[in-house]
């Protein structure tokens, strides 16, 4: 939808859109329901309407910081879009309740009735990357008849005190549901966490926007800083969690995964409460008495309720070109901000016929998983970067779009924060790009 935006909005395209689902908001349909963004709402949905009132939060764990949209409002706001933005426009069609079968034709899933389309430009893929989540995603482990397992969209409807709470994964998902039951009072020791692997996460006070973006450049000079200054890889991590870009919820556990999910402090003191956590690599099955995982077996109970939060969320599908001269595929560019990735996409395509210069200026960012990832997905966002800061067009842009994190920092030069963070980062940059090259060649061997 934040590509359909921005080409509509730039160019005159014709938009067929096929969904499967029944309205617009894709995954946030079946979200669990007290799921929140963990970015701002300034910055997320589509560049031509606001999500939420783009104000600072004035009490509670996110004091201080833009609003954070929940599942309720998003699929209320994807709605309006739709229904005020996109159809209105006389541009865009929209198939809900259907099924893409290719080349050039959907169904309709209650009618069966199939539509082949005229495409006069381009099929768009908004599929790549596409989010796996515990609502419509089997557990990826075998469960006994006689143990009791439910996704988490289930947790806040379970009756009954449980004697424990076994929260399964290792991602945002399995940590929202941790945080959830400490917030409505169940103790923490009421509380098993089951995870393969540990987690870096972002600081959220450096991803804010809006009046608070010199904090948000503040945190790219340190994080640029850092990149410019690692002798090695684990020198690099070091020195982000020293500068707070980069947080932990076990101080004695090194992270192994960097997926761009985004903490607050408050929010990994409380995880930290959290002392039974199993690191026995993934849950092979669940039995009445035990759980099997790789590395060993737990014990367990029939009135402990086990927690599906086991998916990918978004596929780490390999980066291929956005561009060809018959399709477009939706991926990253800069990390863990697809609205933007997506509008950037559009607001290319609206306005540059040629596929090679197109690409260049969208290079493919794969959605990270590994720790090693934050480099990779680094460089490549200060790669792209620096081409659009070259191109006046797309500068402009950037200035007046909504979903840009960094939009604004050009009309704040003399802002007194601003202005050393911008000579730290302008000092930096080249030696942090050849230094994250050469960290990346150490990595691979060769």
């Amino acid at each position: 939808m934040a590509f359909t935006d921005a080409l509509t909005t730039d160019g005159d395209a014709d938009v067929v859109m096929v969904d499967r689902r029944h309205a617009p908001g894709g995954h946030w349909l079946d979200a669990y329901s007290f799921v929140r963004l963990h970015q701002p709402s300034s910055f997320y949905g589509v560049n031509s309407l606001p999500l939420g009132s783009e104000t600072i939060d004035a009490y509670g764990p996110n004091k201080g910081l833009y609003e954070r949209a929940g599942g309720p409002e998003i699929c209320a706001y994807y709605d309006r879009v739709m229904q005020k933005r996109l159809l209105p426009s006389g541009k865009v069609r929209y198939f809900p309740m259907s099924e893409y079968v290719g080349p050039h034709r959907f169904v309709s899933l209650p009618s069966r009735v199939e539509y082949d389309v005229t495409v006069r430009k381009k099929v768009v893929d908004a599929t790549y990357l596409e989010t796996s989540v515990p609502a419509t995603s089997a557990p990826p482990f075998e469960v006994a008849t006689d143990a009791r397992c439910v996704p988490v969209n289930d947790l806040a409807r379970v009756v009954g005190r449980a004697d424990r709470y076994v929260i399964i994964g290792a991602g945002k998902t399995a940590a929202d549901a941790c945080l959830w039951l400490l917030e409505i009072g169940i103790p923490p020791q009421d509380i098993r966490w089951i995870k393969p692997r540990d987690s870096w996460y972002v600081n959220r006070v450096y991803m804010q926007g809006g009046e608070l973006v010199a904090t948000f450049f503040e945190g790219i000079a340190a994080q640029t800083e850092a990149a410019a200054r690692a002798s090695s890889i684990a020198d690099l991590f070091t020195r982000l969690e020293a500068a707070e870009q980069l947080l932990r919820i076990d101080p004695d556990v090194t992270p192994t995964v960097y997926r761009g999910a985004t903490m607050s402090s408050w929010e990994i003191q409380q995880l930290s409460r959290i002392r039974d956590v199993v690191r026995l690599g993934r849950v092979r099955r669940i039995d009445r008495d035990d759980i099997t995982l790789d590395g060993g077996t737990v014990p367990t109970r029939p009135h402990h309720i086990h927690v599906h939060c086991a998916t990918r969320g978004l596929n780490p599908a390999p980066g291929i070109p956005l561009f060809t001269d018959d399709r477009i595929t939706l991926q990253s560019i800069r990390l863990g901000l697809m609205p933007f990735n997506s509008a950037m996409t559009g607001f290319l395509e609206a306005t540059r016929g040629d596929t090679a210069e197109k690409n260049r200026l969208c290079p493919p960012n794969r959605q990270p998983d590994a720790s090693l990832d934050w480099l990779s997905g680094t460089l490549t966002g200060m790669q792209a970067d620096y081409g659009w800061s070259r191109d006046p067009a797309i500068t402009a842009w950037l200035e007046r779009s909504r979903l840009n994190v960094a939009r604004g920092l050009r009309s704040r030069t003399d802002d007194s924060r601003l202005q050393p963070a911008a000579a730290r980062y302008a000092q930096n940059a080249g030696a942090a790009v050849d230094n994250l090259r050469r960290l990346l060649v150490q990595a691979s061997g060769s």
